[in-house]
């Protein structure tokens, strides 16, 4: 397909699939039962951090840990003591174990009490059009309390070449206004035009097929590839694509 043709194909996906009716599906369901900024960014933080497998198993689990945290994430991550974190024993996600759990309940705390907030910690700095070094710099401060080594490897780094999907989702759900009531748009001191489209193995194989990328493996340089063929197409809100090619990989097996 020309430019012209491949941008109006995946525009129209994008209005197809960015619309309330994608929610009931997606782990982005579980931030949308909350009101409070703290308790969406917290959940969400939280529920695209096991996004990863099943999809309906991801929900459930995301929303046994809401449960967990007595639907009240961020009141429980601020104000928890040492003795309710045994509450949370027995929480398991594939890899992601009550271990791991009662870390990012640690090192959540640590961050809002410390660096204000995720939103604050995440900020891009020095005119940088990408969020490489924000994420680098979130795994940095998310491991400057006491930590248990195995969980280091539940927050990607992309200067290891990871393409972080999970934590370029959540930064999608945080600062994309799409004014259609999926994504919550509420960090704005961000700027949409920085966003990465989370790139997995739906997306990836879709944007193959289309020649919006070329390398083979799911990694930060393929990422940055996508970025910058996604940008031609809209530079304002590139990560939109993320609804037309998720939608056609999962839904339309295209």
């Amino acid at each position: 397909m020309k430019k012209t043709e491949l941008k109006e194909f995946l525009d129209q996906k994008v209005m197809l699939y960015n619309n309330p009716k994608f929610i009931a599906s997606d782990p982005i369901q579980i931030p949308h039962r909350f009101t409070k900024k703290e308790d969406i960014e917290i959940s969400a933080f939280l529920t695209a951090t096991i996004s990863w497998g099943n999809r309906k198993m991801i929900i459930k689990n995301a929303s046994n840990m809401m449960d967990l945290l007595d639907n009240a994430p961020h009141d429980f991550i601020l104000n928890h003591q040492e003795n309710d974190l045994k509450s949370l024993e027995g929480f398991v996600h594939r890899t992601f174990n009550s271990v791991d759990l009662q870390q990012f309940v640690k090192s959540l705390q640590h961050i809002y009490k410390k660096h204000k907030s995720l939103e604050h910690v995440l900020s891009i700095k020095n005119d940088e059009t990408t969020y490489k070094n924000a994420i680098h710099h979130l795994k940095q401060v998310f491991f400057e309390v006491e930590h248990v080594q195995r969980t280091q490897k539940h927050i990607s780094d992309p200067l290891k070449n990871s393409a972080a999907k999970r934590i370029n989702m959540f930064l999608r759900w945080m600062v994309r206004n799409d004014n259609a009531g999926v994504d919550f748009g509420i960090w704005q001191s961000h700027k949409t035009a920085h966003l990465s489209c989370p790139l997995d193995v739906h997306s990836g194989n879709v944007a193959r097929k289309l020649k919006l990328l070329l390398r083979k493996q799911n990694d930060w340089k393929a990422l940055s590839e996508l970025d910058t063929n996604l940008r031609k197409l809209d530079k304002s809100d590139p990560v939109k694509y993320d609804f037309a090619l998720f939608g056609l990989g999962v839904f339309e097996k295209f």
